[in-house]
């Protein structure tokens, strides 16, 4: 069990660091003038700043609105946190730590900046997918492989 939780919390650090030093580097090109990077014809580096919860929702314009966003995302780390502590086995371990350690670094830049710094930008045939980062990358793919996990790969007890 104490093998589980230092892998959870490996791996939420893990994120945490990838994030910050991703948004470091994109804010520090970005902070010497530089431009959008096209990469592929179908993947650009930006920069944005979402107020709001995923995909920009419930924008928060007013400081009330970034703190209520704040608390509740705090409220969720714990959860997510405690969960975390209580694994099973790895693959849960590793998921929780993956979706603490996207929600940590998101609470980082809704404390230092008022916003998330999102910088991933995907586009075919002049549509954009929403705008996101690496924090964005670990609660999503964590989340996935959570529910894969719960539903396919966890055993069930029969209900006979």
């Amino acid at each position: 069990m104490r093998n589980l939780r230092i892998l959870g919390f490996v791996c939420a650090v893990v994120f945490l660091i990838a994030d910050f030093v991703s948004k470091y580097a994109v804010l520090s090109w970005f902070d010497q003038g530089g431009e959008a990077i096209t990469v592929t014809p179908f993947f650009n580096i930006i920069l944005a700043f979402n107020r709001g919860v995923s995909f920009g929702m419930f924008h928060a314009d007013s400081p009330y609105g970034v703190y209520t966003l704040l608390g509740v995302a705090v409220i969720l780390s714990a959860l997510v946190g405690t969960w975390l502590w209580q694994a099973e086995n790895k693959c849960q371990s590793i998921c929780f730590g993956m979706i603490l350690g996207g929600a940590l670094g998101n609470i980082y830049d809704r404390v230092t900046y008022g916003a998330v710094v999102d910088f991933l930008d995907f586009h075919a045939f002049g549509y954009h997918w929403y705008t996101f980062n690496i924090a964005d990358c670990g609660i999503v793919i964590g989340a996935i492989l959570l529910l894969i996990d719960l539903v396919f790969l966890t055993k069930k007890e029969d209900f006979n």
